[in-house]
């Protein structure tokens, strides 16, 4: 029998004073033997293991969780078993439930329809699962078309946080003592707030000011000061990542990646802004999910963590390595997916270049992508040429108009 009590032996020390029975082998019966023993640690050796708890075993409430990141992070959940979910997503034409077809019928999970701006329906659902911990992934996110339309990006990004944190912080302010320690909000943003590089800048770091430069980037950026501001204001247990560019299943095709597939899948033109050589830092999303997880249980409250892939590339190299995959998987014989490339007129406020320091959150909490750039984005792409359905039900209708409407005359 083993009995461990912890002891405080000063402020950034532990003792774990571990009594232990064991039995004499000799031939004349067993004889019981106690041996004490002192294992002494330092507070941020043992922390980490602590916070591997937080929001394990617990309800995590997960808004926008039918879309690209949302689902992906909803099923890696659901495969570890380690939460229960509540899935609360609007449903607009990026959310998709086919994505998560999987955990229709398993435990542990629930889907809501609704919006975050619903503050009688967050009120509802955290009194009716007390969730230990929310991931905050809703969100309109497409660059080009916050330039096209940004009310819906202030009215989600910005009014949806400030009402999904309202409602928050009154759940959270009622919790007995224990909860409320181990809460957790976790907000879900991106590099782009962070405005633009030039060629020779270094990364962005969690402490760069903050410069966004489209609509969507705005609303990202108000709704991390918000974040910020809910924890230093009223302590709320918040916590902030900030993503590259992410890539992999489930992605709606309006986005470089599975857009530049599905053209090349079907011998359509590839367009490519400007010159081409716009950098971006790409992360496979089950990275992302991973590290999201990893700063969900052992963050510290009130830190941003930045979560990156080290892939710096231009856009135009993108492109042509989804060629050549696309080639070399579904080859057709007229001739290099390459000459589909055509460029056209560069977005207005096209950032040059993001890069992420991710230095942080491999240091403090130890995670680091797993996926090379080349496993992830050959992964990426047999996915989408393996998955006609899924590919079919989401560029049918509004998705074919916008993108026709986008690309008039370029």
């Amino acid at each position: 029998m083993a009995r461990a009590e912890p002891w405080n032996g000063g402020r950034d020390s532990f003792d774990f004073r571990t009594i232990v029975d064991s039995k004499n082998e000799r031939r004349d019966g067993p004889k019981p033997v106690l041996f004490l023993f002192t294992i002494k640690c330092s507070l941020a050796m043992v922390e980490p293991c602590w916070r591997e708890h937080i929001a394990m075993g617990k309800t995590i409430l997960v808004t926008g969780g039918a879309g690209f990141i949302g689902s992906n992070f909803v099923l890696q959940e659901m495969q570890g078993e380690s939460a229960s979910i509540v899935n609360l997503d609007k449903l607009t034409y990026a959310g998709n439930l086919r994505n998560l077809e999987s955990l229709a019928a398993g435990r542990g999970y629930e889907f809501v329809h609704g919006d975050i701006g619903d503050r009688g329906l967050v009120r509802q659902l955290l009194d009716k699962h007390r969730p230990g911990a929310i991931v905050h992934f809703a969100a309109e996110s497409h660059v080009d078309r916050s330039i096209r339309g940004p009310e819906d990006f202030i009215r989600t990004n910005v009014d949806g946080t400030f009402a999904l944190l309202e409602e928050t912080r009154a759940h959270w302010s009622a919790l007995p003592e224990a909860e409320r320690k181990s809460f957790r909000f976790l907000h879900v943003s991106t590099d782009e707030v962070y405005g633009s590089l030039g060629p020779d800048d270094p990364p962005f770091s969690e402490t760069t000011p903050y410069a966004p430069n489209s609509p969507y980037a705005a609303s990202k950026a108000a709704s991390d000061h918000l974040v910020r501001a809910y924890h230093h204001t009223y302590g709320l247990p918040t916590l902030t990542t900030n993503c590259s560019n992410n890539y992999g299943r489930f992605q709606f095709p309006e986005k470089l990646i599975p857009l530049m597939i599905l053209n090349a899948r079907d011998s359509k033109a590839l367009p490519v802004y400007g010159d081409g050589k716009n950098v971006r830092d790409w992360l496979y999303v089950e990275d992302h999910c991973d590290a999201i997880a990893t700063v969900l249980r052992r963050g510290q409250p009130g830190e941003t963590y930045n979560i990156g892939g080290w892939n710096e590339k231009p856009n135009i190299e993108i492109v042509q390595t989804i060629c050549d995959l696309v080639d070399e998987i579904a080859p057709r014989t007229e001739g290099s997916r390459r000459e589909l490339i055509t460029y056209v007129k560069d977005r207005p406020g096209h950032d040059r270049r993001y890069a992420m320091d991710a230095r942080k959150i491999e240091r403090e909490l130890g995670w680091k992508p797993k996926a090379t750039f080349e496993s992830g984005i050959r992964q990426t792409v047999r996915w989408y040429l393996e998955n006609e359905a899924w590919v079919r039900d989401v560029t049918s209708g509004s998705y074919r108009q916008w993108v026709a409407t986008h690309y008039a005359g370029q």
